[in-house]
This record gives structure tokens, C-alpha cells and sequence, in this order.
């Protein structure tokens, strides 16, 4: 079994303590997120769980308990996010010196393969057009080298349940660009091609020795250099840890993720990041409900 820890949440951010108190019990337990009131028991006892995929922006709280994760035969691994967007996109993100220095310090301690660098999404708006991200990305990537081996990124997609926080970032000057894979951003006066951003982007990665690889993404980004990825990824977890896993296409996930089967231990709406375009938060408000009457010791995120 795989566990996902988590899509839905930072776990690693703002969830360390209850995480490793899941650990040391030996199991946790998840409410189905349409059904309340349907319970999964899911075992974390080392011979149950064969990786753990840690998805964060902040791994930092969970440094102190890594030496545990290993010493009680825990496999794992991190898909970091580091973006460094302004405000108006990520309210309240980490800051891009710091978390280059976080992501550094992870990378010397677990390997550079074991830390992948998410560049997603992409937000293309007036005050991220095209030539932000060629900018951007490329002074993450030089800080990066040698500390990662894969950079993924996605196009930001507009879920209706996020459409209202776009609207209000728009009021805030950070209006979203329209675009399209066989059309063209407006940037200014001028056009530009997206197809032109991807392989840029494809090829700042490559000059400092990572592969980029897309996440769930309709479109084909091969031509731009850009392989279809997985981020619980069957054949990555073979190559590090030499085992075998499921390589079953998740179910649960969208069409076209990649991902192989995983179980997710995080629950919607705890979140505090309050990034615009997440999917995984419908209120910040409930967000900060539900974190402040989170107990660490209790099974489940929150009752």
C-alpha cells in the first residue's frame, strides 16, 4: 500500500505532530469526504505501508521526526512545491529564499531524488505572464540544481468551486490570461505562444540536469519535451527503494493522472496556505475552523 499524505492537505506543514502520532499508533483514520460518516481505518504499521508520498510547500515541521520515519523502516518521499508567486496569487505561501533553503536541507538529507520539485500550476495572469514564469523558473532552477531531479508542472485549472477567488484576485490586478494549446497569451500588446513557454521551460530544466514531466494534463506535452507524469509514480518508486508496487492507474484520480493506486490520509478544508487556484480548500474560513479544532492525538485530521 501506498500512502498519499496528502493531496487534500499539507500534512507536512501544518500536520507533523499528528502525523507521527499516527505513526507511532499505527493507524489512522479517514472520513469519505462525500460521507461524512463513512469511516476508513487505515493501517500505517511499516509492514502495511510500503512508501509514503509526501506532497507539501513547507516540509520543515516534519524534519525532527524523519530519523524516526527511517529508524522504524519507513519508506518515502516529497513532491515540494516552490513557486514563489506574489500575494495576490499566494496569500500566504512560503517565502521563495526560504523555502529554497529548506528544499536544499531536505535534499542533502534524503537525496535529490527523493525531493521533486512541483513548478505548479502555472498561473498565466497580468502579473504572471508568460515572461514572469521564463524568469522565474529559471532562477529556482539554478538554485536547485544539483538538489532535485525532476521539476513538474500543470497548467492551473478552473474549477468552479475556485472561481469566485479568481474573480477576487482580478480585483487585486492579477487578472488571468486566457490560453490555449494551439492559440496564443496576450502579454501586453503582443502575443505569445504557450507551446513557446513550455519549451523554454522544458529546456531551463534540462540545461540543469532535471527532467520535467507534466501532471495530469489533457494535452500532449511531449512535443515541447515535456513527458506525461506520475507523482505516486510506480516505476520511480522501483528505482529508488527496489520494490515492487501496484501499477494499477488510480481510480479516484482524474482521466488523465497518471498516478498508480495510493491511499490518501488528508481531508479537504484544513489547509491554511490560501492559494487562489487549490482545489482542495472551498473556504479558507472553514479552513481555519476546522485546523483550530484539529487534535493531534485524535485518529482522524478532524472529527
Amino acid at each position: 500500500m501506498i500512502i498519499s499524505a496528502s493531496r487534500r492537505t499539507d500534512i507536512p506543514a501544518f500536520y507533523a505532530p499528528w502525523f507521527i502520532n499516527r505513526i507511532r499508533a499505527g493507524f489512522c483514520e479517514v472520513p469519505n469526504p462525500f460521507n461524512r460518516g463513512q469511516i476508513t481505518h487505515i493501517s500505517l504499521l511499516p509492514e502495511d505501508v510500503d512508501v509514503i508520498v509526501f506532497w507539501t510547500r513547507n516540509p520543515r515541521p516534519l524534519f525532527p521526526y524523519l530519523g524516526e520515519l527511517e529508524a522504524r523502516g519507513y519508506r518515502y518521499y516529497f513532491q515540494y512545491t516552490l513557486l514563489g508567486y506574489p500575494p495576490e496569487i499566494d496569500a500566504n505561501g512560503p517565502a521563495a529564499q526560504a523555502s529554497l533553503v529548506t528544499f536544499r536541507e531536505l535534499a542533502q538529507r534524503v537525496g535529490p531524488d527523493r525531493v521533486i520539485w512541483r513548478y505548479d500550476p502555472i498561473v498565466l495572469s497580468q502579473i504572471t505572464p508568460p515572461a514572469y514564469h521564463r524568469l522565474a523558473f529559471a532562477r529556482l532552477a539554478v538554485e536547485l540544481a544539483g538538489f532535485t531531479r525532476r521539476s513538474v508542472i500543470s497548467l492551473m485549472d478552473d474549477y468552479p468551486k475556485i472561481r469566485g477567488r479568481l474573480q477576487e484576485m482580478a480585483r487585486q490586478g492579477a487578472q488571468l490570461l486566457p490560453f490555449s494549446m494551439d492559440g496564443a497569451v496576450i502579454e501586453g500588446e503582443m502575443p505569445v505562444r504557450l507551446d513557446d513557454l513550455l519549451k523554454e521551460l522544458a529546456a531551463i530544466a534540462r540545461s540543469h540536469h532535471m527532467e520535467m514531466v507534466s501532471c495530469a494534463e489533457d494535452s500532449d506535452l511531449q512535443p515541447y519535451g515535456i513527458l506525461p507524469g506520475k507523482c505516486v509514480d510506480d516505476q520511480l518508486i522501483e528505482r529508488l527503494f527496489g520494490i515492487q508496487v501496484s501499477h494499477t492507474k488510480d481510480p479516484g484520480q482524474r482521466s488523465a493522472c497518471g498516478c498508480v493506486v495510493s491511499k490518501d490520509i488528508g481531508m479537504y478544508d484544513s489547509c491554511l496556505f490560501g492559494c487562489r487556484y487549490c482545489y482542495a480548500t472551498t473556504s479558507f474560513a472553514r479552513a481555519r475552523a476546522n485546523y483550530l479544532r484539529h487534535d493531534p492525538e485524535a485518529p482522524s485530521l478532524y472529527s
